[in-house]
């Protein structure tokens, strides 16, 4: 990918709601590939890229395993895969659940910290426990960026919070003021 920027966004309970809300604030303009790891259970059918692309923003597709990584596009992990990224590809493994999860949050993470290492943000929204919060660790001690929703706004409040209790991050946020932080770093003409 020739912009070696990625964000990768974990979301749990009250997920779908909150991922609408921040991808309909965020430019065509953005200059990195988005990910989205979401729980969903073994089996179910995912129309999280259907529900995103009504935001007509930035298109949003289930990943092909090998698929080349593109700029301004919102990859969302298929039911019952781990999506893992690397400097140029996507790998959709069947690996073993994390944290009960597959896909599991802290699984996209860490593979976004080690392939991209500053060039990555790490989102931590809305859910239960605390998958994300391991990863996102994983982010900033590579030098990437830590952004987590503001609990007082998520549905689900664990997730925010647990992130916030055990890792140095960069912003805690409303779901708008992410989108636009994201937007502002990441902006083509924005970044360097």
């Amino acid at each position: 990918m020739t912009n070696s920027r990625v964000v990768v966004i974990g979301a749990s309970a009250g997920g779908v709601e909150a991922l609408m809300q921040l991808v309909e604030h965020l430019s065509p303009q953005l200059n990195a590939a988005i990910f989205i790891a979401v729980h969903f259970p073994p089996g179910s059918v995912s129309f999280l890229p259907k529900i995103l692309n009504r935001a007509k923003t930035l298109p949003a597709a289930h990943p092909h395993n090998g698929e080349t990584i593109r700029p301004r596009r919102i990859y969302v992990a298929p039911p019952d895969y781990h999506m893992l990224i690397h400097p140029d590809t996507i790998e959709l493994s069947r690996g073993p659940r994390e944290n009960g999860h597959r896909p599991a949050i802290d699984a996209l993470f860490r593979s976004a910290a080690q392939a991209y290492g500053p060039g990555a943000i790490g989102v931590v929204l809305t859910g239960m426990l605390d998958d994300g919060t391991k990863g996102l660790q994983v982010i900033k001690a590579e030098g990437g960026v830590a952004l987590v929703q503001d609990p007082a706004e998520a549905m689900f409040r664990s997730m925010p919070e647990s992130a916030i209790a055990h890792v140095e991050v960069d912003r805690v946020l409303p779901l708008t003021a992410l989108a636009n932080y994201i937007v502002d770093l990441y902006s083509v003409g924005h970044c360097a």
